[in-house]
């Protein structure tokens, strides 16, 4: 059964730094693009940031520079490195992997 989970969030300063964490059990992990996608209140989810297999990282236009996906094939875990969160960064971060699986979302608030 593939199943994501995340981990990681929960009430930060902002100017603060989080790290969120996906464990993916999933087949063929090192194979799979993976992503971070978020719903804010009232918003439509957005994407964060996808990681290919090779790494490579693509992201959306309010995490470049603060944030940094990463991958651990041999943890089949996923990681976004979150920096200089904004109140507006508040959401529900889910993580994402091809065709169309998703985790249960972990809450990032970030307070004025």
């Amino acid at each position: 059964q593939v199943q994501l989970v995340e981990s990681g969030g929960g009430l930060v300063q902002a100017g603060g730094s989080l790290r969120l964490s996906c464990a993916a059990s999933v087949s063929r992990f090192s194979f799979r693009t993976m992503g971070w996608y978020r719903r804010a209140p009232g918003k439509q989810r957005e994407l964060v940031a996808t990681i290919s297999p090779s790494g490579g990282t693509n992201y959306g236009e309010f995490a470049k520079g603060r944030f940094t996906a990463s991958r651990d094939n041999a943890k089949k875990t996923v990681y976004l490195q979150m920096n200089s969160l904004r109140p507006e960064d508040t959401a529900v971060y889910f993580c994402w992997t091809n065709p169309d699986v998703w985790g249960q979302g972990t809450q990032v608030t970030v307070s004025a």
